[in-house]
């Protein structure tokens, strides 16, 4: 009857996060008629647009932001109603307003763009009033698409940039007028179309349409039973394959929070069903997910943000994010395959399995663009031009096999799919340019930098804290690249000043923006998971955070030592990544309480410091914490031993008393 209870709660709690989830991701309006079509021609043209920039050149930087922000824009005002209750068929008056006016703004960007760029720094009544009104409607459409976290940061920039005379300290700048700051938001490429809508107008969205033409050739579906043919029997099977098939998806897709609908609505109940907690199974398809976040070769599209602001090629920074992914989703694979160990938990029965070998014959050819992605990209090609072959390879491969055959019908629903998938991304970056405006303007980045600094005394100790708690704060409630360039602006320069290196100091700040999904007490994803799961929110939330903890360690190891992202020598590189690898399976140990048998407390402390001494690069420390981890090793060696030896000398006791 307990059991009975807790599972109705945790139906009530599913209900509640169900809509909790449902106000965070507005829904989209559903037209029939002339409207769909309307909204169909447009998203079509839009993806077209992409594709011929990326193969025959890219416009003007101006040119090519204000076209791309025009197609999204009156995307959204035409699809995302302005309340959660609105009807969701028909189109009011005042969005079909509002997508005007932005495609008005647009265009007076195109035609009038010489004479724009003649009278920089002097502007003209004309260019306030519009520059006032796309503002506004930036910050609206940001609002419809990615909740009103996102905009009251923006508005708050552009309030401090008026009132700034009126900051105290450090904070305190000369303060600008309206006709100084909108027209520099709008008219320039440090603003509403700077770096974060440039990188959507180019790699992201490719992207984006990458993964909808993989979805249309079934690839979602293959990921999913790829990951249970590979692990589904072994212990805990279902867990491991969350671990799998998020990885796999985390590669192409955006959000941490639409990965865990997509792959938990198949992962969940499979491991609800061998026996997994509902708060356990949600919390390792959200850790599994957002992990997605910060693998190679997407990362959520902050890594084409990264490698613009870092000036570096794109391939540099997913490299670099390579090995602390494989460790966080080492420790994932750990921890679930510990956990199974301790509850006694097995597989799913080979037989109620798909066969590995007809899933990979069915599906291969959908691994195949991937694999050339990555290997076009390693070649040195510009992401663009290895997407845009990507896709076309894409789409000839799939006629290898009926069920995967792009037909007409799939190919347009592709192109549609791909540009209502970006307008979320794009509003996120124009809104984010806004901040990122405000920050250039007014030195606020080096301001807050040297805050930190000040506050940490010049000590990495303490700067790296105040930087990671900044970091998920800032993280929370916002789309992955809008935390990248939010947290770039205002947190990264301080670890740098500290002397960290550049790549391993946004790599810190990344990580801790994206793991915010699955920290309370605004988990998204976590609180997805609980959804799917039937289980309790906040239990979800914190075990996610259990589960994922490599997270929270591991760039702390690199900011101090940074060969983890590939700075320094390949020795150093290789010996600190084996020795991290032993040192996320300790800290799975530490945390689940299983290696071969039950730990004991003494045996998970060991084990917990052994984890920190190995994850940390140096000769000492790795000594000291194999030494600890071997010692727990063969003590529990020898429990087994002796418990094995134990069972057959009762055994034959029972035979000698009975006469057998």
């Amino acid at each position: 009857m307990p059991e009975a209870g807790a599972g109705n709660t945790g139906t009530k709690d599913a209900k509640a996060l169900q809509i909790d989830l449902e106000q965070l991701k507005p829904k989209t309006r559903s037209f029939k008629g002339v409207l769909a079509a309307l909204i169909s021609l447009i998203a079509v043209a839009a993806s077209l647009f992409h594709l011929y920039t990326a193969q025959f050149g890219l416009f003007f930087a101006l040119t090519q932001r204000d076209i791309h922000w025009m197609f999204m824009s009156v995307l959204i005002f035409l699809l995302y109603p302005a309340t959660k209750k609105a009807a969701r068929n028909r189109l009011p008056w005042y969005d079909l307003v509002l997508a005007l006016l932005s495609l008005t703004g647009g265009l007076y960007i195109l035609i009038d763009m010489q004479n724009i760029v003649n009278r920089a720094g002097a502007p003209t009544q004309l260019d306030i009033i519009l520059g006032i009104i796309m503002v506004l409607l930036v910050l609206e459409a940001a609002r419809r698409t990615v909740g009103w976290a996102l905009p009251l940061v923006a508005i708050a920039a552009l309030i401090y940039a008026y009132f700034g005379r009126y900051m105290p300290g450090l904070l305190a700048h000369k303060g600008y007028s309206l006709a100084r700051i909108f027209p520099y938001q709008f008219l320039t490429t440090e603003g509403i179309y700077g770096v974060p809508l440039g990188v959507s107008a180019t790699f992201v969205y490719l992207f984006i349409l990458f993964g909808a033409f993989l979805e249309k050739t079934g690839a979602g579906k293959f990921f999913i039973d790829l990951a249970f043919a590979l692990t589904g029997s072994s212990q805990g099977g279902p867990a491991k394959a969350a671990v799998v098939s998020s990885g796999l998806m985390g590669t192409v897709s955006g959000s941490s929070v639409a990965n865990v609908v997509t792959t938990g609505s198949f992962t969940i109940p499979l491991m609800k069903s061998v026996g997994y907690e509902p708060y356990f199974a949600g919390a390792v398809e959200a850790a599994s997910s957002t992990g997605g976040q910060i693998m190679p070769p997407v990362m959520g599209a902050a890594a084409f943000i990264m490698a613009e602001v870092l000036g570096v090629p794109y391939i540099k920074v997913a490299a670099a994010a390579a090995i602390p992914a494989v460790l966080y989703y080492i420790s994932l694979f750990a921890q679930v395959h510990f956990r199974a160990g301790r509850l006694g938990l097995r597989g799913i029965p080979r037989e109620q399995l798909p066969g590995l070998k007809e899933t990979v014959l069915k599906g291969w050819h959908l691994l195949v663009p991937l694999a050339v992605l990555i290997v076009v990209l390693v070649r040195g090609y510009s992401p663009m031009k290895a997407v845009f072959w990507t896709i076309v390879l894409t789409v000839g491969l799939s006629f290898l096999k009926p069920e995967t055959r792009m037909t007409p019908q799939k190919f347009l629903a592709a192109l549609e799919n791909g540009a209502r998938s970006a307008v979320e991304v794009a509003a996120a970056c124009a809104c984010a340019g806004i901040v990122v405006g405000v920050v250039t303007m007014t030195g606020l980045g080096l301001k807050l930098a040297g805050l930190i600094v000040t506050w940490s005394q010049g000590r990495l100790a303490l700067a790296l804290p105040l930087t990671m708690i900044a970091s998920i704060l800032l993280g929370m409630a916002l789309p992955t690249t809008a935390k990248y360039v939010v947290l770039s602006t205002l947190a990264a320069p301080a670890l740098v000043r500290l002397g960290v290196p550049p790549m391993a100091a946004h790599m810190f700040i990344l990580y801790f923006g994206v793991v915010a999904d699955i920290t309370p007490p605004v988990a998204l994803a976590a609180y997805a998971g609980a959804g799917v799961a039937g289980a309790n929110a906040m239990k979800t939330g914190w075990t996610a955070v259990q589960i994922g903890l490599a997270a929270f360690i591991v760039p702390f190891m690199f900011a101090y030592s940074p060969c983890l992202v590939l700075i320094g020598d390949v020795g150093e590189i290789v010996l600190a990544s084996l020795t991290a690898t032993v040192g996320v399976i300790s800290l799975a140990t530490a945390i689940q309480g299983w290696l071969l048998t039950h730990a004991a407390p003494w045996e998970r402390l060991i084990c917990l410091a052994s984890a920190l001494l190995l994850i940390k690069p140096g000769l000492v420390t790795d000594l000291i914490g194999l030494a600890g981890l071997t010692a727990v090793l063969f003590h529990q060696l020898a429990v087994l031993h002796s418990s094995h030896r134990t069972v057959p000398d009762r055994e034959t006791a029972c035979g000698e008393e009975t006469g057998v």
